[in-house]
């Protein structure tokens, strides 16, 4: 994904926010923050997480603490026990806890490492900013594309299923990621406005009208025509053809995707009914949010609150595994983190995870080139990965009309959501555990390479190159599980 760099406007879209936040069950001390009043004092501007038990009354109280330490409530969500808070106080964390009402936080973290611009004029992006693990490989553009040029829709089976069905009008994906182009006329047809959010001022929705489409990002438009550009005789075919798709646009303007983002985003999925949601992107600042360090483990609860709700809600996660070759089973070291400041190495385990992926009921896809082997950029994990998709190269629509191939576990992903629709689409009562479950079930069984690869452990059913295998498209509208 290519680092963005508009800056948003901290005004846009004052109703709009206040009915968004009404939707989604969440309530904020106002419409839209006012970050730039704290400039004058004493420490940097910083967004936080406050976990505590979910309930009005519970909510209510760690408000009240927030104010107390000198902090401001973005949003609050009652059905997570989860609090958005900002403040200046270098001291917040203590105070909070320290007041009358402290002892009803269970937890609090800050988002972030940077000083909070949300809102503001954003300095450039670090190189390193923004799901770079996730980052789409740029490949030459295509000018005249043909669906007989998409040599993925064959491998997974798509156009066989496609003889059976393009997927149902009734069947919602969500698009969580850094906007869509729903001008473009292969995604047109299929795009639903209505349904539409950006998340990336502070994690407050804002849905004033064209705030989810991109902004020099051509990823979000990529991973949208993968799922579901239409059967209309322009340009490519996605693997759900017949769904509808909607923008929740989860990256910021300089390429980040910070929790509180994260957290909007599967809220708002989840409050506005949509069956499926693709997440081609890892969570900012960290490679791998770390359970047993205070900041690193209080958003990993809250985001695990977050994904918990959404599934609870009838919302199955898809999701990338990442574009860094590494054994997510195996966890040493990360050399990457914080990204939005100074990397500092740090030994790492198991308990440290890359979300949203790794996530309970999360499906965490590989890549595959088109010869069926692993990519070579694809994360990898005996019992990390659930499936395998088409990864490299993969021609998809880009903003303004046009199409371009790109490469990465971000393109992997798409496919396996277009498929999860599909599913859903003949089997509209099943919920997000079924199509889970038929999802590992149907997976073509891809064996490790025949030169043996030490990496690629397991046995030819579950291994840690492909998971299950590769998804199947075709199964997925034929028959159960």
């Amino acid at each position: 994904m290519s680092p963005l760099s508009r800056p948003r406007r901290l005004s846009a879209g004052l109703a709009a926010t206040a009915l968004a936040l009404t939707a989604l069950g969440a309530t904020a001390a106002s419409a839209v923050p006012a970050p730039l009043a704290a400039a004058a004092e004493a420490g940097p501007l910083m967004n936080y997480v406050v976990n505590t038990k979910p309930s009005p009354g519970h909510i209510r109280k760690v408000e009240n603490a927030v104010k107390a330490a000198g902090g401001t409530v973005l949003v609050s969500y009652r059905q997570l026990g989860v609090v958005v808070a900002q403040s200046t106080n270098p001291d917040f964390k203590t105070a909070l806890k320290s007041g009358r009402d402290g002892r009803e936080v269970q937890s609090v973290g800050a988002t972030r490492t940077a000083a909070v611009t949300d809102g503001t004029a954003a300095a450039a992006a670090p190189a390193a900013a923004g799901a770079a693990s996730e980052r789409a490989i740029v490949g030459a553009p295509v000018a005249d594309p043909r669906e007989n040029e998409q040599w993925d829709l064959t491998q997974i089976k798509a156009d066989q299923a496609h003889a059976i069905t393009d997927g149902s009008r009734s069947v919602l994906v969500g698009i969580n990621d850094s906007g869509v182009d729903d001008t473009h006329p292969d995604l047109a047809p299929n795009f639903d406005a209505k349904n539409s959010v950006s998340c990336v001022n502070n994690g407050v929705p804002d849905t004033t009208a064209g705030a989810w489409r991109q902004t020099t990002s051509s990823h979000g438009t990529h991973v949208a025509g993968t799922v579901a550009a239409a059967r209309n005789g322009v340009g490519i075919v996605g693997v759900a053809p017949g769904v509808r798709i909607a923008s929740v646009k989860v990256v910021n303007d300089a390429g980040y995707i910070y929790p509180e983002y994260a957290i909007c985003g599967f809220v708002w999925s989840a409050e506005h009914h949509m069956d499926v949601t693709n997440h081609s992107y890892f969570i900012d600042p960290y490679m791998f949010w770390c359970k047993d360090n205070g900041d690193q483990g209080a958003v990993q609860e809250a985001v695990r609150r977050a994904v918990a709700y959404s599934t609870g809600r009838g919302v199955l996660a898809v999701a990338a595994s990442g574009n860094s070759n590494y054994d997510l089973a195996n966890k040493t070291v990360d050399n990457s983190s914080p990204n939005d400041s100074t990397a500092v190495p740090r030994t790492i385990d198991n308990n440290c995870l890359d979300m949203p992926t790794e996530l309970p009921h999360v499906i965490t896809v590989a890549s595959t080139d088109k010869g069926g082997a692993k990519s070579s950029f694809s994360n990898f994990g005996l019992n990390k990965i659930d499936v395998a998709a088409p990864g490299r190269s993969i021609l998809s629509t880009v903003p303004g009309g046009g199409y371009q191939t790109m490469s990465g576990t971000s393109m992997a992903s798409p496919h396996v959501a277009g498929v999860a629709a599909l599913m859903k689409s003949a089997h509209p009562w099943w919920g997000p555990l079924q199509l889970e479950a038929a999802l590992r079930k149907q997976a073509d069984d891809t064996a490790c390479p025949t030169t043996p690869d030490a990496r690629c452990t397991g046995t030819t059913a579950n291994n840690a190159f492909f998971g299950e295998g590769n998804v199947d498209a075709l199964d997925a509208v034929k028959r159960g599980y």
